[in-house]
């Protein structure tokens, strides 16, 4: 299917008028992307410790794991800022 030039120019017009942003990659990452790359991490580290059979090991990483996921789960909900005011509180004592 072509375009007429007036049918071009008229697309390119509609085009230059949208808004461009990220909030769509931003959400396909986090619904897609992510759940992948912790599958990955997953499966790698029963692989690794798991034909071995070093139980501790596997279950130490496991739990590097779980920290770094609670930490990129502070930082994709925009929690971290009103914890970073609690932890700041319990020295000031405000």
């Amino acid at each position: 299917m072509f375009l007429s030039p007036m049918e071009g120019i008229a697309v390119m017009i509609v085009l230059a008028q949208t808004e461009l942003g990220t909030g769509g990659v931003q959400a396909w990452l986090l619904a897609n992307a992510l759940p992948l790359i912790l599958l990955v991490i997953a499966v790698m580290l029963l692989w690794l410790g798991g034909s071995k059979g070093d139980n501790a090991a596997v279950m130490r990483r496991v739990g590097g794991v779980v920290i770094a996921l609670a930490v990129v789960g502070l930082a994709v909900s925009g929690a971290g800022v009103e914890l970073g005011t609690w932890l700041a509180s319990l020295f000031t004592g405000g």
